[in-house]
């Protein structure tokens, strides 16, 4: 497996931001033939697109992108000349595309039946399942989706690593293990949505300890117990989990449109677009197949034509 799907895929498991970068189109001599990629994450770098400034430039832009609002692709074109200090004479085109984790994240305890059926419908949905279960083998064998991450554990420890605006669900076979769990997500304020399963006599007696231990009033307002949205559904494990999920969908984050940024609607160069010109950039010593980029501007997407 090339060193850049590797990156992809560590990324995907560490829910970290990347761009996977792209020679598409490579023109004379240059350092590597269209279709190499490298990716960058803002510590890392894995594979290379052929070295030199031409990389050095393409990792600063993919950092640059990463730091920016942009979920589209960019392109930029590179005059592998004095402008961008190589001696190779060619020109090269490289795509930058900017792969975020997706921002719905959901944390989930328990494997038991309705845990595994709530996960089943959140494996079909645009989010980032983590789902966690300490009991030995609770898992299986059975392939799961991508966006599923298992954890082998079941602790406060684990409420306390989870990413800012995560949505947990607590439904562990273990009433004990529920209320740590969900004291430890009620002490956290940046939680987007704490739910845990149960009747209205496990609420009520949860409260009455949450109380009890000093948690005040408006904090008890953001535990859902029972969760799921009320009638909807009884008591079969794949009823319970609609009205959990249902539940997570109407308080789930605004995902960005794809072909959106912050500015607007976004459009893309395609190849066949690109300017052959030979009027170089203007730099002093301009090589003749320079395409009139400078070597210091940065990727930037294409604003559409005005009407």
């Amino acid at each position: 497996m090339p060193a850049w799907l590797d990156a992809l895929n560590a990324l995907d498991r560490r829910g970290e931001a990347g761009v996977l970068v792209s020679v598409i189109a490579a023109d004379g001599s240059s350092p590597r033939e269209a279709g190499v990629k490298m990716v960058v994450s803002q510590a890392e770098v894995w594979d290379t697109i052929g070295g030199g400034n031409l990389e050095f430039q393409s990792i600063q832009g993919a950092r640059a992108l990463l730091a920016s609002e942009n979920a589209v692709p960019v392109m930029r074109d590179f005059p592998l000349g004095p402008a961008l200090g190589q001696c190779c004479g060619g020109a090269t085109t490289v795509l930058f595309e900017p792969i975020r984790p997706p921002a719905w994240i959901v944390a989930l305890f328990g494997a038991g039946h309705v845990g595994r059926a709530t996960a089943k419908l959140l494996g079909d949905l645009p989010c980032r399942l983590l789902w966690f279960d300490a009991r030995p083998g609770i898992f299986g064998e059975a392939p799961l989706p991508s966006n599923i991450h298992l954890r082998s554990t079941t602790t406060a420890e684990d409420i306390a690593a989870l990413p800012p605006g995560t949505m947990v669900l607590i439904m562990t076979h273990d009433h004990g293990l529920d209320y740590d769990l969900s004291s430890a997500a009620l002490a956290r304020r940046d939680l987007g949505f704490v739910g845990t399963i149960g009747s209205d006599t496990k609420r009520a007696r949860f409260m009455s300890r949450l109380r009890r231990a000093g948690v005040d009033e408006a904090t008890l307002t953001r535990f859902t117990c029972p969760v799921g949205l009320p009638g909807v559904g009884k008591k079969l494990p794949a009823e319970i989990a609609i009205a959990v999920v249902a539940q997570l969908l109407q308080l789930r984050p605004a995902a960005p449109s794809p072909g959106r940024t912050k500015h607007g609607p976004m459009t893309v160069r395609q190849p066949a677009e690109i300017s052959s010109s030979n009027s170089g950039c203007g730099a002093p010593g301009c090589d003749p197949t320079c395409r009139g980029v400078s070597a210091t501007q940065p990727p930037q997407v294409l604003a559409p034509p005005r009407k």
